[in-house]
């Protein structure tokens, strides 16, 4: 794997309305998932080649002196622009030594993943839910393997992600689901998300947070296009007719299907609200940000 210079590491957040996220940590750049829908690929983030994997020069000797050098600790995301868990994280284990120097620092973690590796680290998330928050958000977009592996051909299957989702609801980590992106036209139908829903309350996930729809701009629209020629022949002049070049493009069903997981969730006792999700997670540590010293 390629190795590449980085500066920093670890940024504070614009705003803390995305889970609670004071900072984001980014180990990797790129990702070989494949992913049909990944909004990563995009010009606006200026990522070449994206599906190939690198990994940041000297990056656990930045992140310790990074966290050394914060004034306030917080919460740390990570897996919004790289799965944090790709394929070369068993090897190399830059993500697990992090989160051990997370932990030596007390702050919290935030971690969003496709991949069932989290559950290697358990011990580690514990070790941090000692002191700080802890949030494990798995993404999960259709209950049928099969069609998951067309559209996320390069990772773990949903089963898998449901097994790792008990693993570390029974370890006492607080983990939900992902429920994003849900495609029009391929998986956006009310048997997948009742599906979904009901295999993760069994499972002890405590949340669900949904997006009935996807983004779309300048280079990952051609490459979504390309894929569903490929995969899913007729499609895409569907969502040309529909969407144009809109960036948001969202399920006709969007609001139907919400409403599908608001009384669902409702009824089986699991959160979907981001606020109520930032709230509960953090509530048993009284969570506010406190300075090192």
């Amino acid at each position: 794997m390629q190795h590449i210079p980085a500066k920093t590491i670890i940024t504070k957040t614009k705003d803390n309305s995305w889970f609670g996220l004071d900072y984001n940590m980014n180990i990797y750049k790129g990702c070989c998932h494949g992913c049909i829908y990944c909004d990563s690929r995009s010009d606006c983030y200026h990522v070449e080649n994206f599906d190939t994997v690198r990994a940041k020069e000297n990056v656990l000797e930045l992140i310790r002196d990074e966290l050394r050098r914060k004034v306030k600790t917080g919460v740390i995301g990570t897996g919004s622009m790289s799965d944090p868990y790709n394929p070369f994280e068993k090897k190399y284990c830059y993500t697990r030594h992090a989160l051990e120097l997370i932990d030596a620092y007390r702050f919290g973690v935030s971690i969003a993943t496709k991949s069932n590796l989290i559950t290697r680290d358990i011990d580690v998330l514990q070790g941090i839910s000692e002191h700080s928050p802890v949030l494990c958000k798995v993404t999960v977009t259709t209950f049928d393997d099969n069609l998951g592996s067309k559209i996320e051909p390069n990772v773990c299957k949903t089963s898998e992600r449901f097994h790792a989702i008990q693993k570390l609801s029974d370890a006492g980590i607080f983990t939900g689901l992902l429920l994003m992106p849900i495609l029009p036209f391929i998986n956006d139908d009310k048997d997948n998300i009742l599906k979904i829903i009901h295999m993760a309350k069994s499972l002890g996930a405590k949340f669900i947070y949904p997006y009935f729809g996807v983004t779309l701009r300048t280079n990952q629209r051609d490459y979504f296009y390309a894929q569903l020629d490929e995969q899913f022949p007729g499609i895409k002049d569907e969502y040309m007719k529909h969407f144009g070049d809109r960036y948001q493009c969202n399920s006709a069903r969007a609001k139907e299907l919400y409403h599908l997981l608001e009384s669902e969730c409702e009824k089986l006792g699991m959160l979907y609200r981001m606020k109520d999700i930032i709230a509960s997670y953090k509530s048993r540590y009284g969570y506010e940000q406190l300075t090192l010293f």
